[in-house]
C-alpha cells in the first residue's frame, strides 16, 4: 500500500534523510522508531509534501506521489496527523472534523468516527483549545480519518498524554485498522505504546533505518537501547 524507495530529504543544505526504503502492506501497522532529531517527523514531512524530496520515490497503492502538493497527496489517499496534534484552537471540535471532510459529504461527520470517539461527540461544540492534551490527539486522528484515507501517518500520538489516554489511543488505531482496513504508520519513543499496536519495528537514526524486526521476533533490549539519551 506504502513504497517508498531511496527517499531522500531535508533542509536547506543539510541532508536529514538519506536513501530510505520501505514498503508497508495493506493493513500493516508499522513503527518507526527513534531519538529527537534522528529524522522522524522529517520523513513524515517528507511523504506528506511539506518537504521536497530531493531524490526517491513515494507511492501510495501504486500511485507516483512525487511533484504532488499536500492536499493532492491528501486527495491520492494519504493522512497525517501532525507532531503537536496542530488542531486549530478557536475553532469547535466540530467545525475541526469538519476541516478534514471532502466537500461532497457537505459537512456531515460519519457517525463512525463518534462512535470510535465518543469523546468528541460530548464536546462537538467546545472549542479545540479547550480540550485536554489526549483529547485533543484524538480531534486529530479524526480529523485525519475524515479525508477518508488509504495509509494514515501518525507522528509521536503519545507526546504529553496521560497513560490512561494512552491505552485508550491504542485500542482505537486497531479498531480503526480494523475497520477502514487501513495501513498505519506511526513514529514514536515509547516501546510500550508500539508494543500494543505495531505488526513490524523499525529503528531510525541519524537518517537511516539501522534495525527492523516483526512482532513476533522483535528485540526489544535492542531498541530501548537506540531510544535511550
Amino acid at each position: 500500500m506504502l513504497n517508498i524507495a531511496n527517499l531522500a530529504s531535508g533542509y536547506g543544505q543539510s541532508e536529514v534523510i538519506h536513501d530510505i526504503s520501505l514498503n508497508v502492506e495493506k493493513q500493516e501497522i508499522v513503527a518507526v522508531m527513534g531519538r529527537n532529531g534522528m529524522g522522524k517527523t522529517t520523513l513524515f514531512k517528507t511523504l506528506m509534501g511539506i518537504l521536497p524530496s530531493r531524490s526517491g520515490s513515494v507511492k501510495v497503492d501504486g500511485r507516483e506521489l512525487g511533484g504532488l502538493e499536500s492536499h493532492e497527496r491528501v486527495a491520492s489517499g494519504v493522512a497525517y496527523v501532525p507532531q503537536g496534534r496542530m488542531i486549530f484552537p478557536s475553532m469547535t471540535v466540530l467545525e475541526n472534523i469538519q476541516t478534514g471532510l471532502p466537500a461532497s459529504a457537505r459537512g456531515r461527520v460519519p457517525e463512525e468516527l463518534y462512535a470510535l470517539f465518543p469523546v468528541l461527540y460530548d464536546m462537538r461544540g467546545r472549542r479545540g483549545g479547550n480540550l485536554s492534551g489526549g483529547q485533543q490527539q484524538q480531534l486529530a486522528i479524526a480529523r485525519a480519518l475524515a479525508t477518508n484515507p488509504k495509509v494514515l501517518l501518525l507522528d509521536e500520538p503519545t507526546e504529553g498524554i496521560q497513560p490512561s489516554i494512552i491505552k485508550d489511543i491504542a485500542k482505537s488505531l486497531k479498531e480503526i485498522r480494523k475497520l477502514r482496513q487501513l495501513t498505519i504508520v506511526v513514529s514514536e519513543q515509547v516501546l510500550s505504546f508500539t508494543l500494543e499496536i505495531a505488526d513490524r519495528f523499525l529503528v531510525i537514526d541519524k537518517g537511516r533505518f539501522v534495525y527492523e524486526g516483526a512482532r513476533d521476533v522483535v528485540d526489544a533490549p535492542t531498541i530501548s537501547r537506540y531510544l535511550s539519551v
